[in-house]
Parts: C-alpha cells; sequence; structure tokens
C-alpha cells in the first residue's frame, strides 16, 4: 500500500512540547524539523532531527533511491567515515530525510542532487512502507530510476558511489557490508528494478 504524506493545514505541534522550564529546543540536539506521522503517513507533530534520533522511537518519512543502469546494475553509494550511523557501509545511491513541509517528490530531488550530484531523471515511486531500525522508525518512500547518469558523490556525507550486479548484491547480502535499512528493502524490490528494464 502506497502511504502518502499527509500535512494538517496549519503547523504540526512540536515534540517534545515545551514546558514553561525548556523549549523545545532543549531537547533537540539540532538540526532541522522533520515530519512525524501515524503509520498511514498522516503528520502529527514536528521535531528536530536530534530528537527523533535520540532513541524516540518517532515515525518520520524519509526517501530511497535505487539508481539502475541500462546494464542493470544497481548503484550504491559507500556512506562517509564522519555519518553518526553505520559509516563506511554501502547503501542506496541516495538515502535522506523528508524535511517538514516536503512531500517525498520534493525531498528526494534535494536529496540526489546534493549526496550525487543527479539532477536530471525520472524517479518512479515502487513502495512505502514501515521500517523499525532499532532505535528509529522510518516511514520509507523507496523510489528507482533507469538511465545511464554521471554520479558525482559530495565527499562529505557519500565517499563514494559504484555499480553493481544484482549477483554481487545478493552475495554479500549478510556480510556486513550494507547498512541494516538496504539489507531489509533491497529484496523486496529486486524484481521490480530488474523489471525496469
Amino acid at each position: 500500500m502506497i502511504r502518502r504524506l499527509l500535512y494538517p493545514e496549519y503547523p504540526a505541534p512540536v515534540l517534545p512540547h515545551p514546558t514553561i522550564d525548556r523549549t523545545s529546543d532543549d531537547f533537540s540536539g539540532g538540526g532541522e524539523y522533520l515530519p512525524v506521522t501515524d503509520p498511514d503517513g498522516v503528520v502529527i507533530a514536528r521535531a528536530r532531527r536530534g530528537w527523533i534520533h535520540s532513541a524516540k522511537k518517532l515515525l518520520h518519512p524519509v526517501v530511497h533511491l535505487h539508481v539502475v543502469d541500462r546494464l542493470g546494475r544497481i548503484w550504491l553509494q559507500k556512506r562517509s567515515a564522519s555519518k553518526d550511523m553505520y559509516p563506511g557501509c554501502r547503501d542506496f545511491a541516495v538515502g535522506g530525510h523528508i524535511a517538514y513541509g516536503e512531500q517525498p517528490e520534493e525531498a528526494l530531488i534535494r536529496e540526489s542532487a546534493e549526496e550525487i550530484g543527479l539532477r536530471d531523471f525520472n524517479p518512479m515511486l515502487l513502495d512505502s512502507y514501515i521500517f523499525d531500525g532499532g532505535s528509529e522508525e522510518e516511514l520509507v518512500y523507496s523510489f528507482a530510476t533507469v538511465g545511464n547518469f554521471t554520479l558525482v558523490p559530495d565527499e562529505i556525507e557519500v565517499a563514494d558511489i559504484q555499480p553493481w550486479t544484482p549477483e554481487a548484491i545478493a552475495k554479500a547480502i549478510g556480510s556486513g557490508i550494507f547498512t541494516p535499512s538496504f539489507e531489509d528493502e533491497y529484496p523486496r524490490v529486486a524484481d521490480a528494478l530488474q523489471r525496469l528494464l
């Protein structure tokens, strides 16, 4: 079931709720506001990135992009060594948070340009689902695009980006070189990716 991201008419309340002694920024850990959703994609609150990632298990939306070239290879980024979570692991070509007020397609275009310099592409929504990563829960919007692109990693978030065959990915699953979210999602979409060729 594809879940749409639905924002309220007025700005959603901020989490954690401010009190007389504390503002929401006291708990923020910094960063932009992200939407907090229910399982159907209805935005019920907003919270700073640091609060969401501080083991609060607040469901928040993210985007993933699978880039498939005309040879059927899947391009995977290597996460920067400076990343808080899973540094140095292979991951989706693009992965990122949806900022408060954005729709998944808008976030995907922004993240693709920022992470790998990809600007001119046709994204196709494959699936939306909830991923439980242990310390956080994500409402994932999984996209794919097919073409021969010139991909340029930003070198801050992405160390490099390389093409992998489906066979090489299948052989490496479970070896610890991929992020848990990639290992969870790839089997869901592997057949759909090959059907796009």
